[in-house]
Formats: C-alpha cells, structure tokens, sequence
C-alpha cells in the first residue's frame, strides 16, 4: 500500500459488485449496484484532539466495514480502486 492516510481518514477496499442475483440472473455492469461494504486497508493516527493528543480510532486493519453510497472519494492505484474517507463516514463494522 503507497498510501497512507492522515488523521481520522482510512483507506477501505470496496467488495466486488455482485455478478448474479439470488435467483441466478446475470446483470450487466450498468445495473450493478455499487458495494457499500468493504475491508479497512490503512487507517491514520487519528483525529487531533483539542488538547493535543491524537484520539483512538475505532476501526483497524482488516476490519470489514459498511459505508454509505456515495461516501469518501475514489482513487485508483496500481489499477486496483479504494475510497479514502473519514472514520465518522464509516456507518459500522460488519462480523463483531
């Protein structure tokens, strides 16, 4: 990863837009709808605190997470897409 987020920001890999429906249709690319879930890849240190110390983030490395649709700005390295965001844009952590 070349990138590393500043402050309260994290950097989330999004999921894969689903290919088929449940009862097995395939859609084409213009009906896929974009992923709201997706895996934490770097995480700044944390907002910067009044008194001068860096607040705790509450999500990590690896942790799987929901956001909104049209949340954070897109970015693309090394062909692979990402959305860096603020941690408070991230609506919760999915499996815990």
């Amino acid at each position: 990863m070349k990138i590393r987020p500043l402050d309260d920001r994290v950097v989330i890999q999004p999921n894969e837009a689903e290919e088929k429906t449940a009862g097995g249709i395939v859609l084409p690319d213009t009906a896929k709808e974009k992923p709201m879930i997706g895996k934490v890849v770097a995480c700044g240190d944390g907002k910067l605190l009044d008194s001068g110390n860096r607040g705790t983030m509450s999500v990590k490395k690896g942790d799987s997470v929901i956001f909104g649709k049209y949340s954070g700005s897109d970015i693309e390295v090394d062909g692979v897409e990402y959305k860096i965001m603020r941690e408070t844009e991230i609506l919760g952590i999915v499996g815990k």
